[in-house]
């Protein structure tokens, strides 16, 4: 799918978003809103058209009540936890829907930003990063991907701007750092018109700083070409030892090549530096590059086993690996609550990991606590309800469970997931009316959701 210009739609349709370029200024945004929703069912890829949505979104958004915002805005996030990426152009029109509610609401602009990149629209992609940053402009990750998206639109400058706004914040930021690079060489080939050329070898002197040069400032290098970036930081971390930014460079590289033990060796390198001390980035990349490291290994275990079946060794050797990295993930999370106890979003990492292992009072202790994040108040009520049904306390569950389909608009795979969860607990507890209603409701919408089908129809059979 390409990007749309205005120009290139349908001239009746061009009439359509020019008397609703008249109505925004007239305060008509419902007109607006209208018009612009039926263009982007024919041309998803017009960008103009969707700014000018959200332009009425955003204006309509300011006189209504905050705290409902809010509400829709949170109850959504965990709904594209199961967003399929098989299917962008639905994962786009769920996106579109939720911010017809709520234009800020950001894991709707996420959703909209992942199906566009997935569908090659790049620079709507960015447009989303922008709605995001909007909403929480001083989050470092959201202007990471902001600048990523920029430099995939190719819009350097703009890229550029935003990593020099990190920069500002974090002078040593590792991730700032690595997209001005790229930024700065981007933008510096399109003011030579390099990329025009057989190849902009031809205007550096030097071929082997050309190559450098030119690896550095592609997203994805080859492994040849990274192997030789990550030889040349270290050379560079001989000469200045205490250099930190060096150090990012060769984490970067062999988190690149996929090799997280030797990413990790140097994380330990450079945190054991004085100037390392202090930083939570590279203490939080220890503990993910440590769990990556056991990632790998059961990934190869489960390789191993894949390829002898039979073979009881390999399994009871992917069983280690499966217990080793389940206890690190756990322990992980615990230490990191005990550090941080009102970072709602960690509590609801531990409370999935601990229901994962079967401790379901300690679960059930955190998804209490989780819920007052909006952030994945939803995931955390479902999580609840689910440890309450798995301890057989079906009238908590129903509660939760009740709750959390109460709260989400629309029938996602989430609330699909949360009513069957519910209709479970009423067959628990020997209310099978009440559990055919709701699996009628999962029915009605989606016929071939897990064993409703079965269900429905074992029912009518019965009767």
């Amino acid at each position: 799918m390409q990007e749309v210009p205005l120009t290139s739609l349908d001239i009746r349709l061009q009439k359509q978003v020019e008397n609703a370029q008249v109505a925004l200024q007239r305060g008509n945004y419902d007109y607006v809103i209208e018009v612009t929703s039926q263009v982007l069912k024919h041309a998803p890829g017009c960008l103009p058209v969707r700014r000018l949505q959200r332009a009425a979104l955003v204006k309509q958004h300011e006189g209504k009540n905050k705290l409902m915002a809010k509400a829709f805005g949170s109850v959504t996030m965990a709904g594209f936890m199961f967003a399929s990426k098989k299917d962008p152009i639905k994962a786009m029109e769920s996106a579109e829907k939720l911010l017809l509610a709520d234009p800020n609401n950001i894991p709707a602009l996420k959703s909209l930003a992942e199906a566009a990149t997935t569908l090659g629209l790049m620079e709507t992609a960015a447009f989303a990063w922008e709605g995001i940053r909007e909403a929480q402009p001083k989050d470092h990750d959201t202007l990471v991907h902001l600048a990523e998206a920029y430099i995939a639109a190719k819009m350097h400058k703009e890229a550029v701007r935003v990593a020099d706004d990190l920069l500002k914040v974090r002078p040593q930021d590792g991730d700032a750092l690595s997209l001005m690079r790229k930024a700065s060489v981007a933008q510096t080939m399109d003011k030579g018109n390099w990329e025009s050329q057989a190849s902009f070898r031809n205007k550096l002197k030097d071929e082997t700083q050309a190559a450098s040069l030119e690896q550095a400032a592609k997203v994805v290098t080859s492994s040849e070409m990274t192997e030789r970036l990550i030889a040349e930081a270290k050379q560079r971390l001989e000469a200045e030892p205490k250099n930190l930014n060096h150090y990012r460079a060769i984490i970067d590289g062999y988190r690149r090549l996929d090799d997280p033990a030797s990413a990790l060796e140097y994380v330990k390198k450079a945190r054991a530096l004085p100037s390392a001390a202090g930083d939570a980035t590279l203490e939080k990349l220890q503990s993910d590059l440590a769990v990556g490291v056991l990632e790998k290994r059961v990934k190869d275990a489960q390789s191993i086993v894949a390829a002898a079946p039979d073979d009881q060794g390999a399994k009871d050797l992917l069983a280690a690996a499966t217990a080793e990295l389940n206890k690190v993930k756990l322990d992980d999370a615990k230490s990191y609550v005990e550090r941080y106890p009102n970072d709602y979003a960690a509590r609801f990492t531990l409370a999935s990991l601990l229901y994962d292992t079967g401790d379901h009072q300690g679960a059930i202790a955190n998804f209490q606590q989780a819920q007052k994040s909006p952030k994945v108040r939803l995931a955390a009520l479902a999580g609840m309800g689910k440890a309450l049904k798995a301890r057989k306390m079906y009238d908590l569950a129903v509660q939760q469970f009740q709750t959390a389909k109460n709260e989400i608009p629309t029938m996602d795979e989430l609330k699909k997931d949360i009513i069957y969860q519910l209709a479970e607990c009423y067959e628990g507890m020997g209310r099978p009316e009440d559990a055919i209603n709701e699996y009628k409701l999962i029915y009605s919408d989606d016929i071939g959701f897990r064993d409703v089908a079965d269900k429905i129809n074992a029912f009518y059979s019965s009767r």
